[in-house]
């Protein structure tokens, strides 16, 4: 049965209102960046919610129903991603990127799949310790949706927070890539689960051949498809100066060419963000006018602003639609540690390795590490899972309270890290 048009207008009247007040809020009162400040209030109407439903007042279950229909998952995954990453991609410098690639190369791959194996071994033995009943093939989906720095939550924080040109480029080069790669292995990894595969046995190396040469098939497809359509693109705005068409040309490019990747089983994030980088540099200095540039970056950055903000409220939102279990809560704040500890050996691991390559900003394991947030990618994935996957309450839980820890915690600190690294190089040098 079709959506009913008007239900679906509905329901964007409604996240969009209630984003652009608690923006206002935010910016009028409390002063947080943007993305933090509404998730924080979007998180407090939520438990205040949840204290008036207590006390016999059910205001709760209204905005529990509207959260279901909304589906943050297909939302996050199916709509809002293409437009977030094809804006972030743009106003990414290839030079910057080629300078970086080896870094960014090896942490978006080799570091992703480091993560996810650190992540589920140690979660998987943390489990253990709790007494709690969890598969190994639970704690691999957990590691891989939860391995990615989010480039949403990445990009938005970064702006503000001083990072060296250096650093910044390598964090967000690799959360721009990092996320196409771990959402390919994820979605393997679901499909292992479900198979028995990833519980070892005679299946393994099967599984771990499977993995390896879907990998290469949906990442390589990506890469080629994301080239071609963006090639074409090119080609199209290079034939006419009106910012009118050139803006429609980059959105159904955006659209298109995520939409055509995911029909052909390919990663739609990857291609987005290589047709994104291809317009954003080749197309901008070669097919616009200084006009279409400028209205350009005004529309992307509107639509970047905009699904942002309207993003972190759900986040803030779907606090209602938790299934709250106290060890599972307990499990999620042991498991910060956890996740942070592989990020910082995968960041290590990948900058000891290419030392000998070039030298490295002082501290940049550490901010490295640091400003790798997670957000709504990882929460939209561990949605995704279906009611039968084991343990699927629990990866809920413990993606969600390491999600609102990174974003309130990690992302409200970043910049002052930054600085402090900054001065004891001063200190160090004077």
């Amino acid at each position: 049965m079709a959506p009913d048009p008007g239900h679906i207008l509905a329901l964007a009247a409604v996240s969009l209102t209630t984003a652009a007040v608690l923006a206002w809020l935010n910016h009028r009162f409390i002063g947080l960046p943007t993305t933090i400040g509404v998730m924080l209030i979007a998180l407090a109407m939520s438990l205040g919610l949840q204290l008036l439903t207590a006390v016999g007042i059910p205001l709760e279950q209204p905005v529990e129903r509207l959260l279901v229909e909304v589906d943050f998952s297909e939302t996050v995954l199916d709509a809002m991603l293409a437009f977030l990453l094809f804006a972030g991609a743009l106003h990414v410098k290839l030079e910057h990127l080629r300078e970086q690639k080896w870094i960014i190369t090896t942490l978006a791959t080799v570091g992703v799949l480091v993560s996810t194996a650190l992540v589920a071994c140690m979660t998987y033995l943390l489990a253990d310790m709790l007494a709690m009943q969890v598969t190994f093939g639970s704690c691999l989906l957990f590691g891989a949706l939860i391995s990615p720095t989010d480039p949403i939550a990445v990009l938005g924080i970064l702006k503000s927070a001083g990072v060296p040109k250096s650093l910044e480029t390598k964090i967000t080069g690799e959360s721009l890539f990092n996320d196409g790669i771990a959402v390919v292995v994820f979605s393997l990894l679901v499909g292992l689960v479900a198979s028995g595969h990833a519980e070892g046995g005679g299946h393994a190396v099967t599984g771990a051949a499977d993995i390896a040469g879907l990998l290469a098939v949906e990442v390589g497809g990506a890469l080629v498809l994301g080239l071609t359509c963006g090639w074409v693109a090119y080609r199209m705005l290079s034939t006419v100066d009106s910012y009118q068409v050139e803006v429609l040309i980059t959105l159904a490019l955006c659209t298109g060419v995520y939409a055509l990747a995911s029909s052909l089983h390919s990663s739609g994030p990857l291609a987005v963000v290589v047709a994104g980088l291809l317009i954003g540099n080749s197309g901008r200095r070669y097919a616009m006018s200084e006009r279409t540039v400028e209205h350009l970056d005004t529309f992307w950055e509107l639509v970047d602003e905009i699904l942002n903000v309207v993003l972190f409220v759900l986040i803030g939102m779907e606090v209602l639609i938790l299934t709250y279990d106290g060890r599972h809560v307990v499990a999620g704040l042991l498991v910060i540690p956890v996740v942070l500890l592989a990020r910082f050996a995968a960041v290590g691991g990948a900058v000891t390795l290419l030392l000998r390559r070039r030298r490295f900003s002082p501290h940049a394991i550490k901010i490295i590490t640091w400003a790798g947030l997670r957000g709504g990618i990882s929460v939209a994935l561990a949605l995704s899972l279906s009611p039968t996957t084991p343990a699927r309450d629990l990866i809920v839980t413990m993606t969600y309270i390491v999600v609102i820890f990174s974003i309130v915690v990690q992302g409200l600190s970043v910049a002052p890290l930054v600085r402090a690294t900054a001065a004891c190089n001063d200190g160090t040098a004077g």
